[in-house]
This record gives C-alpha cells, sequence and structure tokens, in this order.
C-alpha cells in the first residue's frame, strides 16, 4: 500500500514538463490498487486544471452519464481510476486544447498502471489514449466501431467532450449499440445500480 501512496504523492509533485506548461504544472488523476475500473483519458482542460478535480467539466458529466454513475461512485478511486495521458493542462491551441505532453506517459504511465492489480476494464477516451494503449488500433471511429475486439476488458470511447457531439449524432449505434452494454458491465464490476 505504501508503494502506491509514495508514487502518487511523487506525481502530484512532479515538474518534468512545467517549463511548457502554460499555467504551471497541477497535476490531476485518481489511483487505489482496488480500482476495478480505469479510465484512461487525455489532459485535464482548463476548468479542471482550476478545479483540480478529474471531468469536473461538461465531458465529466457526459461520462458519468455514460457509464450510469453518480458523482459518488464516479469520485471513488477505490472503484475508479482516473489516469489521463497528461497529468496537467497543456494549454489551447488552434483547435482546443493542446496534445497531453509526453512526458506524463513515458515516465509514469507504467508504473502507475502496474498499482491496479485489480483492473478489469480500461476505457480508451480519445485518440491519445488509444494510441498508447491499442496503437494498432486505427483512428477513434474505427476503433470504436470495433469495440468489441478487446471486450470486455478494454473498450476505446469516443470524448466525451461537447466537441464530439457531431460525432455522436453521426453514430448513433454508438448510444444504441456500446452505451447499454458498458453501463451493464460497469454495474457487475463495481456492484452499483
Amino acid at each position: 500500500m505504501s508503494d502506491y501512496i509514495t508514487l502518487l504523492d511523487q506525481v502530484r509533485h512532479c515538474r518534468l514538463c512545467a517549463d511548457q506548461l502554460p499555467q504551471g504544472p497541477r497535476p490531476v488523476l485518481q489511483l487505489h490498487p482496488s480500482a476495478r475500473l480505469l479510465i484512461a483519458g487525455q489532459a485535464p482542460g482548463r476548468k479542471v486544471h482550476a478545479s483540480g478535480i478529474a471531468f469536473d467539466d461538461a465531458s465529466g458529466a457526459r461520462l458519468r452519464d455514460w457509464l450510469g454513475l453518480d458523482a459518488t461512485q464516479f469520485y471513488d478511486p477505490t472503484l475508479v481510476a482516473i489516469l489521463p495521458m497528461g497529468f496537467c493542462y497543456p494549454g489551447s491551441g488552434p483547435h482546443g486544447d493542446l496534445p497531453p505532453r509526453p512526458e506524463c506517459a513515458a515516465h509514469w504511465r507504467v508504473p502507475l498502471l502496474q498499482q491496479l492489480p485489480k483492473l478489469q476494464l480500461t476505457l480508451l477516451l480519445g485518440q491519445h489514449a488509444l494510441a498508447w494503449h491499442l496503437p494498432a488500433a486505427g483512428n477513434i471511429t474505427q476503433a470504436v466501431r470495433n469495440w468489441q475486439a478487446g471486450w470486455p476488458h478494454i473498450l476505446p470511447l469516443p470524448h466525451p467532450s461537447p466537441r464530439n457531439n457531431l460525432w455522436l449524432q453521426r453514430n448513433p449505434w454508438f448510444a444504441a449499440e456500446v452505451l447499454p452494454v458498458l453501463r451493464q458491465r460497469v454495474q457487475q464490476l463495481l456492484g452499483t445500480s
């Protein structure tokens, strides 16, 4: 138990890419060795950077709905681990937030994942998480269409950001086919209903 606490403390005090972060480092993650569900996201946005709470935004509200979890369940680290590809807000670019800083995954991802012995389902939110966990899966639409390939242990998902509303409208099969199965699996894993 102390290894994971020490590691979390090290991550929370990380300054690997401090010089490249427009608002400075503020690592946001959630981890406990008992977690059975892992959310592998992109990187915190501006609002999450300000609050220090993962998915404390419209993306989080949609994600909790997709999972059928309330905030208490979602933010219970003994149930849900949240490890984005980048732990700090990377800043914004011409088309939204910049990609996650690569230093996080290169330095921290493997040691953190090793702290999750009870993990049974990993959700890959967006292209950056998909590229790290399933590099041969193709683009996010292809991977989500082929969602059964890694089921029931790994599931690629579009990012729940409101920026993906058009994707969701163009792909109604996602809500009809994938979300009911995902909710059922989450209920089985976490004992929620």
